[in-house]
């Protein structure tokens, strides 16, 4: 079964409301990172957390998300659709 965590989106405005974050697939590329400071961080296990999910506006999330090399962040949008990956 995958370890997979699911962060929250609160962000007034937000198309986003749900990032999941599979730790198996994470491989501590920290490309996410790059992106988005703000919104990760790596833990213990040199695998990705949410310390903000709120702390950037869509397009940089998705772009954040998308510097992912194996696909490890989902999206969500408010309706409970997967946005990414597609």
């Amino acid at each position: 079964m995958a370890d997979i965590r699911e962060y929250p989106r609160n962000k007034e405005g937000s198309n986003i409301s749900k990032i999941a974050v599979d730790r198996d697939l994470c491989i501590s590329a920290v490309s996410c990172i790059a992106v988005a400071a703000e919104t990760w961080e790596l833990d213990d296990e040199n695998k990705i957390v949410v310390t903000d999910a709120d702390s950037v506006d869509d397009d940089t999330l998705m772009e954040s998300a998308k510097a992912c090399p194996t696909k490890a962040i989902f999206l969500y949008d408010t309706e409970g659709n997967q946005v990414w990956p597609v």
